[in-house]
């Protein structure tokens, strides 16, 4: 018999979930974190508004506003007149801004292969197994 996730289960599995990101992230952009959400988020959801952005990433409007203003200084990003709205604007991953979530997350894999041969086989069994429930869980 499966027994119930405690909250407790559930809390140490998200702070494992964080320290893996986190240990990773750190190790392979100079991104900040929030940079790296939008672009993501970008890559993910096609053109944008800000006020849409902010409420995924989640941050204030002006904060995405700002982190907006970063990526386009370095190209990552565009603005766009958003057709359905002539008084909005879409924020757009730039084709550099495509390659550069692509690089990060090869670089992150990369990094994750090292780590997992150190586990045992069974061990990495177990890790890949997951990975379509953790999947499952992400997607909400």
């Amino acid at each position: 018999m499966v027994r119930q996730v405690t909250e407790e289960d559930a809390l140490q599995l998200v702070l494992a979930v964080h320290r893996l990101n986190r240990t990773l992230r750190v190790s392979t952009t100079d991104l900040p974190p929030t940079q790296l959400i939008v672009l993501s988020l970008l890559m993910e959801h096609g053109p944008t508004r800000i006020g849409e952005l902010a409420a995924r990433v989640p941050c204030s409007q002006p904060t995405a506003t700002t982190v907006v203003a970063g990526l386009e200084g370095t190209g990552l990003v565009r603005r766009q007149p958003d057709p359905a709205d002539g008084r909005a604007v879409l924020i757009t991953l730039t084709d550099e801004g495509q390659e550069r979530v692509v690089w990060v997350a090869r670089r992150e894999a990369e990094l994750l292969d090292l780590r997992m041969a150190e586990l045992t086989p069974e061990e990495r069994g177990v890790v890949l197994a997951a990975t379509p429930l953790l999947r499952r869980l992400a997607g909400g």
